[in-house]
């Protein structure tokens, strides 16, 4: 079983950028597809972006060309890069894992990932 950890949130103004981190513990991300979802106040938490196991990775529309998903060579830690950050962005920001081993599918939806961080804020400042 993996144990995920965020850190890296924070207030930022319209157009800065970010780093969040997600950690791994108990288990190396091999095998298990690592994406990010965000959940604003009153609304359905939302797939942001994915990273397989093989090092593909797979962004939901409204972040593609801002933000980039990469984890470092050990596979313990995964990292979303901000960019380009609008206060629509504002959100909690939770890390999620999903075991991968014999799937070939890019996982978007909430309820296909069994394993989740505790989430870091990131608020977007206007």
């Amino acid at each position: 079983q993996v144990q995920l950890v965020e850190s890296g949130g924070g207030l930022v103004q319209a157009g800065g950028s970010l780093r969040v981190s997600c950690a791994a513990s108990g288990r190396t991300f091999n095998n298990y597809v690592a994406a990010w979802f965000r959940q604003a106040p009153g609304k359905e938490r939302e797939f942001v972006a994915g990273i397989r196991w093989t090092g593909n990775t797979y962004y939901a529309d409204s972040v593609k060309g801002r933000f980039t998903i990469s984890r470092d060579n050990a596979k313990t830690t995964v990292y979303l890069q901000m960019n380009s950050l609008k206060p629509r962005d504002t959100a909690v920001y939770y890390c999620a894992a999903r075991w991968a081993f014999g799937r070939s599918d890019y996982p978007q939806s909430p309820g296909l990932f069994g394993f989740w961080g505790q989430g870091t804020q990131v608020t977007v400042s206007s």
